[in-house]
């Protein structure tokens, strides 16, 4: 499924049941038959669409593991560079002082 399918799956899920819950929050029925009724109404949707919800919780998931591995490699090379350039600069520090050693020699 492409990202835009996916989003579009989840805009119709939040639509339906934010529909289902402005619909029974405005119902003119006591609290507890509107809240049973939209405990009912949230199974149903639920079961109905079960297949889609588990498939766009994989699909979270999946994007989850994608984005922590892309920025486990990026802190991997930021860290290898500071190392790289930490060495270089040891290196420039170690020539420069034998460098002055030999330039004092007579």
């Amino acid at each position: 499924m492409s990202k835009k399918a996916f989003m579009f799956s989840m805009g119709v899920i939040a639509g339906v049941v934010g529909g289902i819950v402005a619909g029974v929050l405005y119902a003119p029925k006591p609290g507890e038959e509107s809240r049973k009724e939209l405990k009912d109404a949230i199974c149903d949707a639920y079961d109905k669409h079960a297949p889609q919800i588990e498939d766009a919780k994989r699909q979270a998931l999946e994007s989850i593991d994608l984005m922590k591995y892309k920025l486990e490699r990026q802190i991997r090379k930021l860290n290898n560079s500071a190392k790289s350039k930490k060495m270089q600069k040891a290196k420039e520090l170690e020539d420069f002082e034998n460098g002055s050693e030999n330039e004092f020699d007579y």
